[in-house]
């Protein structure tokens, strides 16, 4: 009983802190984390979105942290949206590696198994030491495996094989995804489990821990799956945009979602 309690809190997206990274050079930034941390998601939303508007050294950091006020309002196209612009200005190891790990985390929701688990494989590649990500990668590539994504039409003409959609895997498990799918974590990983609780806190306080290893460049299989769901996202953005105009500040109902 109380493993499982453990795995649950583990399931906690990286939502609990916002990146502070320069935060106080910056006030719509800064106001942003400040609401964040009061669950003001729809406020932050707001103060997020002045900075990522501007012409800004934090773009990265408020569009990261944009998605993840939409996210914490249920609202995870639009998260997707603002990761995979934020990952467009990320420049550190660091800021790609959380982006992808969220990133992942709203496609696990969406049962997107196989894009999930391309996520978590870029976040490792940037931060190969984090176990968290590490059991999150193992259990998308699992539920894909179990629940693989439908044929795509275009490219099914022969019936054999279907590999294509699966994540191609690597030598690295996953670890329990930090908002998704609280039950199946037990059973992956059984000695990375008890370390994850310590490193999910230093995550979560917005701690930078930088990479010895020089990671590997992304395949050009993975970077070919990017590009396709930008396409995808830069349509759906229009509609995010008309959306957007017709609320400006209003304040909005509020839910949970996960944060630099």
């Amino acid at each position: 009983m109380k493993r499982n309690m453990r795995k649950i809190l583990y399931i906690v997206l990286l939502l609990n802190s916002v990146l502070l990274f320069g935060q106080e050079k910056d006030k719509n930034l800064y106001n942003g984390n400040q609401s964040f941390k009061e669950k003001k998601y729809a406020d932050a939303e707001a103060d997020f979105r002045v900075t990522e508007s501007k012409k800004s050294p934090k773009k990265a950091t408020a569009g990261y942290n944009l998605g993840n006020s939409v996210y914490r309002q249920n609202q995870q196209g639009e998260a997707q949206i603002r990761y995979i612009q934020a990952l467009e200005h990320a420049k550190t190891k660091e800021e790609k590696y959380r982006i992808y790990h969220n990133l992942g985390n709203t496609f696990m929701l969406e049962k997107k198994y196989d894009l999930a688990a391309d996520a978590y494989k870029n976040a490792l590649r940037n931060n190969p030491n984090d176990e968290e990500t590490r059991y999150n990668y193992a259990l998308a590539k699992r539920k894909n495996k179990d629940n693989p994504p439908p044929k795509d039409n275009k490219k099914d003409n022969k019936g054999g094989g279907g590999q294509d959609n699966k994540p191609q895997p690597k030598d690295k498990d996953g670890k329990n995804d930090k908002g998704n799918d609280k039950k199946d974590s037990d059973k992956n990983d059984q000695n990375n489990k008890d370390k994850q609780g310590d490193n999910q806190q230093s995550k979560g306080n917005g701690e930078k821990k930088e990479d010895k290893n020089e990671n590997p460049k992304p395949s050009g299989a993975d970077k070919q799956r990017i590009d396709n769901i930008l396409d995808a996202v830069n349509n759906a953005e229009k509609k995010v945009q008309d959306k957007v105009n017709a609320k400006k500040v209003k304040a909005r109902p509020v839910s949970n979602e996960k944060d630099w």
